[in-house]
């Protein structure tokens, strides 16, 4: 069961900077930089790439969470390919949408990327009122995915694959129109108990 309340602003992308948020020196590629998630009330979640020489000075009160990073220089854009939806172009493109019914799709895709080795989960902050934020990194382009965890049952687990299942081959089903309409499964998370929170 999906949990009531969900802040759509929570469910973020932050790209890397490209120069040190205290100093504005431009990283270097392959440079170690300290990457925070800073959250201002009225502002909501802010990412915040520091160089090493200026961490120590660097204000630590509004820190959510923060993380060692690499800073890779972006790569040139590719030609165009045949458009097709990946489980990661899908996760993008439902984020950006924000619609508070596809949290689950949204969470089984981090999941899914999660274990393609595409993203890495880099902390869980639980709130006082019991919900689960998770931080994801993407591997290859470095931007932070800020992802509300829905605190799936197992039993839930199998319409949210099918949701998935059908939004990956083009159908825009909602999810209560995709119980029990396909057979192929995505590997469940290891570890998984009563509840599937526990993705990782």
């Amino acid at each position: 069961m999906i949990k009531a309340g969900w802040d759509v602003a929570e469910w973020q992308i932050r790209p890397p900077a490209r120069a040190c948020g205290r100093c504005a020196r431009p990283f270097e590629d392959g440079e170690r930089i300290s990457s925070r998630l800073l959250y201002v009330e009225q502002e909501g979640y802010r990412r915040e790439d520091i160089c090493e020489k200026c961490l120590a000075q660097a204000d630590q009160s509004a820190v959510f969470s923060w993380w060692w990073s690499t800073f890779r220089l972006p790569p040139p854009p590719p030609p165009e390919p045949v458009k097709r939806e990946t489980a990661e172009s899908l996760l993008r493109k439902l984020i950006e949408e924000g619609r508070p019914e596809r949290a689950a799709a949204i969470f089984v895709l981090c999941v899914m990327l999660e274990r393609r080795r595409l993203l890495v989960e880099r902390e869980v902050q639980r709130h006082r009122d019991g919900r689960l934020t998770r931080i994801y990194e993407h591997r290859g382009t470095g931007e932070s995915f800020i992802i509300q965890d829905p605190q799936l049952r197992l039993g839930d687990l199998e319409k949210v694959q099918t949701e998935v299942l059908a939004l990956l081959s083009g159908s825009d089903a909602h999810p209560s129109e995709t119980a029990g309409s396909g057979s192929a499964k995505i590997p469940a998370p290891s570890g998984s108990s009563e509840s599937a929170s526990c993705l990782t």
